[in-house]
């Protein structure tokens, strides 16, 4: 234990952090062109535009991105680029500060642009965690700014499953759905979802407890203190064994790390201890006013406004309803609108014998927002039907982020998606999956 407390230090903290922006930039890099690029999906010149045309000199405020200064597909290139360097000169612990400055704002400024594709929770606690770092220090008010951040991702992650009403928690079966219906599951989540009913009910509760209690013990002395930093990682680390969730489970656990590190006494606070309590301090406060729904002081709405762009202090809730069934869309393409042919995700779920995948801690954003996409209708996902268009134009930024397109040479004449029901097999079956169709998701359409 001694040996793991020496380890755990500021400069090991930071050269992590470094290695999860490098995994965060280099992921969303390969994807960018056909996801916001300028024949992407989403393309964030046109969201700039539309932006400035609404706020005009304001607009930089709405949307905090370098890409103001050059809004093309070079620059969206050199951000990303320009944040792995950044995240690997952290990691070699050089220049760790001015480093995660620089991957703080490029970061920020790609989350801006977005769109759909960068509105997750653990994109904002990245920029969070970043902007602490920047800071960090054994200062006793640094040290508990992390500690308080790490209660508010496991405290309310677990307020807002019972706030919900959501029965699945309160009767304690929301793990036996979990397992299945999670946005990307994985192979030991199939095997998770085998067990047997107790199981998954002794797992919930356990689920439950680490969150609505154990973050108390994060603000107790020394060793009740260590108990609920190991019984986080833990937990944190069961979803990662049984789940794709990206780097959120990482940087939890670096998160817990600061549990272990003691801070200071001697050091003598100053204005920024000071100026960074009461930034973090107040808006965290607004923001838990707002989560059980109590009247914010007068002014207090227009600073949340205010801070809300630069996501340096974010709510936070994975889960609050848990999705009980597995819808699927499957996109299909055709050139007489008789025989059809399907695109085939890298990811998700799919032909019924391709077992599910681990992919984490790299996201596959189009994968994650086709499990969106199943939850609502295309007419609220405006990007699914510009993914629509894009298949009908043959584009190749956007095939690239497929495993398989049936229309390689040329593309299809009218495009349709149908709704699939999927759910997992049982020991003995052939295939990991069983579907039956639900319907029309999107009719056939063609490009006039």
């Amino acid at each position: 234990m001694a040996g793991f407390r020496r380890f755990v230090t500021i400069r090991t903290f930071l050269r992590l952090l470094g290695f999860v922006y490098f995994i965060a930039f280099i992921s969303f890099g390969v994807q960018a062109a056909g996801l916001i690029g300028s024949h992407g999906i989403l393309p964030f010149e046109n969201f700039l535009k539309a932006v400035r045309e609404e706020f005009g000199g304001a607009a930089w405020h709405y949307v905090p991105t370098v890409l103001w200064l050059a809004p093309a597909d070079a620059a969206l290139a050199a951000v990303w680029i320009a944040g792995c360097i950044c995240g690997l000169v952290a990691v070699s612990g050089k220049w760790q500060r001015a480093a995660l400055a620089v991957c703080l704002v490029l970061w920020l400024s790609i989350c801006a642009v977005g769109q759909d594709f960068l509105g997750f929770q653990w994109d904002a606690l990245l920029v969070e965690t970043g902007f602490l770092a920047v800071f960090a220090s054994l200062s006793p008010v640094r040290v508990w700014l992390f500690r308080w951040l790490a209660f508010r991702l496991v405290f309310f992650s677990g307020v807002v499953k019972l706030a919900s009403g959501d029965p699945s928690w309160r009767n304690l079966t929301a793990l036996h759905y979990h397992y299945e219906t999670q946005p990307l599951p994985n192979l030991v989540a199939w095997y998770m979802y085998q067990l047997p009913m107790p199981f998954q009910k002794f797992s919930t509760a356990f689920t439950l407890v680490n969150e609505l209690a154990l973050p108390f013990l994060f603000f107790l002395p020394r060793r009740l203190r260590h108990a609920g930093a190991w019984v986080t990682i833990l937990l944190q680390t069961l979803i990662f064994l049984t789940g794709n969730f990206t780097f959120f489970n990482i940087l939890a656990v670096m998160l817990a790390l600061w549990l272990f590190i003691e801070p200071d006494r001697s050091v003598r606070l100053n204005a920024i201890d000071f100026g960074l309590a009461a930034l973090v301090g107040a808006l965290s406060l607004l923001l838990c006013l707002n989560l059980f729904s109590i009247a914010l002081p007068p002014g207090g709405g227009a600073l949340l406004h205010f801070a809300a762009p630069f996501e340096i202090v974010n709510s936070y809730g994975l889960f609050a309803v848990m999705t009980t069934d597995r819808d699927e869309i499957m996109v299909e393409g055709s050139n007489d609108g008789t025989n059809w042919r399907a695109y085939e995700f890298r990811y998700k779920p799919g032909p019924l014998d391709r077992a599910p995948p681990f992919v984490e801690p790299h996201q596959p954003r189009l994968d994650w927002q086709m499990w969106f996409a199943a939850l609502g209708t295309y007419q609220q996902n405006r990007w699914f039907v510009n993914f629509v268009v894009r298949l009908l134009e043959g584009e190749p930024a956007v095939t690239r982020l497929l495993a398989y397109n049936p229309f390689a040479a040329a593309p299809p004449k009218f495009i349709r998606a149908r709704l699939f029901r999927y759910h997992f097999t049982h020991f003995g079956e052939k295939s990991w999956w069983t579907r039956e169709e639900r319907g029309e998701y999107i009719p056939p359409v063609n490009l006039k």
